[in-house]
Order: C-alpha cells, then structure tokens, then sequence
C-alpha cells in the first residue's frame, strides 16, 4: 500500500484519507462489505450464543460431543467478537493506528489464537466420531466427559501458545519513508524486526500448517468413516442414511476448504508481493478472503448444531417448554381471582 523501496513495491493510490476516515479500499466496495460482515456478525454471534446455552443448560446433550461443540461456540464467538469489529476499523481507518499498541498486539494475538483453537477443534470432532463409528467399543473406554474436558483444556493452550509470537512480531510503526514524527502514517502491523529476522515468515509457515494439516485429517477421518460405513452399516442404516451420510461429509469438508483456503493464499500474497500489481490484487483479494473467514464462525452453528434432531429438539425445549408453565401459572391466577370475585 506504501511506497517501500526495499521490498519494490510501487505506490499506488489509495482514496482520499482525512482525520476522520482513510479507508484501504473504494467506498463503493467497502460499504456492501461492511453490510455482509455486519450481518455475519449479527448471525453468528446469535448461532453460538444459542449453541453454549444449549449446550450447556440441556440435559439431553449431556455428552462429550456437546463439550465439542460448546467449546468450538466460545471460541468461534471470541473470533467474531474480538476481531471482525477491528479488522472493519482498519478496512475504514488503516491510518492512523490511534488504539495503542498493546491493543494492537493482543488483536493480532487473539484472532490467531482463536483461528487455531476453532481449527483443532473441527479436527479433535472429527476423530471423535472416527472412533464412536469405527471403534465404537473402545470408543465408550477412552472418550470419556473427563478427558475430553481435560483435551479442551490442551487445544486452547496449544492455540493460545502458538500465536503468542505475535505478541512480539505485531506492533505499531511508521509506514513506508514516512518521517517518525508523522502520527498520521502510524499503523498497527508487522514490525520491522518480525520482516527483516524472517521470522514473520516462519510464523505465516505455522499457520499454514493449521490449514494444511488439518484438512487432510478432515479428509481421511471423513474417508475412514464412509467406508466403514459403506462396509458395515449400509445394510443397518438403509441407502438412503448411507447417501445422506455422504453429503453430511462433503459439506463439511468443502465448507472448510472454501472458508479456509483463500484466508491462507491471500496471507502469502499480501506478505510476498511480486510487483505493483499482485499487491493491488491482494488488496481486493484479502478483502474477499475476510468474509470467507468470519463466515466459518458464523456457519459452524448450522453445520454442527442445527442439522442435529437432537440439538434442534433440545433447542425448542429450551426456548418453548420453559415459558408454558410461565403462562400455565399466570392463567391459573387469573382464573383464582376471578373466582374469588
């Protein structure tokens, strides 16, 4: 976006930046983005709000896969909270960075650890099911309540500890050859020492790996169970479960692909632009990539919560059965009363 002759990235015209507003794109293209993110926002902070009540207040989905799905809510719903509203900000105001650089930091910090917690807990999912189906016997021994509270304590450590460096690599610095006494130029990003050590590199390689990694397990765990479904329990679940069984699958695995794979491409492309114009094209490009991101938070609640019988019953005792009695004991007095008079 700025002129950096070490890198040779040529300047490009950005629209007109006041004290107000300087956004990194047109407006005629950040206004329907801004309106499809704030939706996204609306409806998948609503989706998971629902999924931890539920989860958590239901004593029909007292189970080890409701501990899953809670969890994944929490952190799909920190995802959406902590960092959609902040990247809107910078998408309107990349320049100046006016919140501080602490802020600055522990939001790069939390959107990744976030990201990464939401990813381990999609795959910790799909190899519980693995074994329920596959190993159903062995299954009931080893994935018990306990143990899995305790591997949900391990992903959110794992995750939490593997964006911590960008506690370190993120900051806010002067952009381009600006004077460092320019405060409109400041923004909030990659230091200079995260840049020129490689270790920004290396950090875009760790998350890489959360994307590559877990998608082939996805794929295999997903491929494991199909087969052992098509070779034992076609017979007992009927064709027709069988094939809806197969969607169930592909679904999940291309939602994760779509919503997952042009975050990671748009990284490398912005992080290692060539010319002038695949750094435009990665502006336009990441944009595009933004929304797929958040709407992976915002469509987990539908895919693994609101296709389950279980859940949707669940969900309707929940929010219908509670308020019957309410209205049950109000008709009750008022018929009391009346017959008093």
């Amino acid at each position: 976006i700025w002129n950096n002759h070490e890198q040779g990235i040529e300047t490009w015209a950005l629209p007109p930046c006041n004290k107000y507003l300087c956004p990194v794109l047109p407006t005629c293209i950040l206004i329907p983005v801004t309106a499809v993110c704030l939706v996204l926002l609306v409806l998948g902070v609503g989706g998971n709000v629902l999924t931890v009540i539920v989860t958590s207040c239901s004593q029909e989905l007292r189970n080890t896969t409701s501990l899953y799905l809670g969890s994944l809510a929490v952190s799909d719903l920190l995802m959406l909270l902590l960092g959609l509203p902040m990247d809107l900000y910078r998408l309107w105001r990349f320049q100046p960075w006016v919140l501080g650089t602490v802020l600055c930091c522990v939001w790069h910090w939390s959107s990744e650890a976030c990201a990464y917690c939401s990813i381990l807990h999609l795959t910790a999912l799909t190899a519980e099911r693995y074994l329920a189906i596959c190993f159903p016997l062995r299954a009931k021994v080893l994935v018990t309540q306990q143990r899995v509270k305790a591997l949900l304590v391990v992903l959110w450590a794992v995750a939490l500890l593997s964006a911590a460096p960008y506690l370190f690599l993120t900051g806010v610095k002067q952009a381009g050859n600006f004077s460092s006494d320019d405060d409109f130029s400041r923004e909030c990003g990659p230091t200079l020492y995260a840049q020129q050590t490689g270790l920004l590199d290396t950090m875009l390689w760790v998350t890489t790996s959360y994307f590559i990694l877990p998608f082939f397990c996805l794929y295999i765990l997903h491929g494991l169970i199909a087969r052992e479904l098509l070779c034992v329990g076609k017979a007992r679940l009927g064709v027709a479960s069988y094939r809806n069984h197969q969607q169930t699958v592909l679904i999940l695995v291309l939602a994760f692909l779509i919503c997952w794979l042009p975050f990671h491409v748009g990284r490398i492309m912005y992080i290692n632009p060539k010319n002038y114009r695949m750094m435009l094209f990665s502006q336009y490009f990441n944009v595009f990539a933004l929304q797929l991101f958040y709407l992976s938070a915002t469509i987990n609640p539908i895919l693994y919560n609101l296709v389950s019988k279980k859940y949707r019953e669940a969900l309707y005792k929940l929010l219908v059965t509670k308020k019957r009695p309410e209205r049950a004991s109000t008709i009750t007095r008022e018929t009391a009363v009346s017959g008093i008079r």
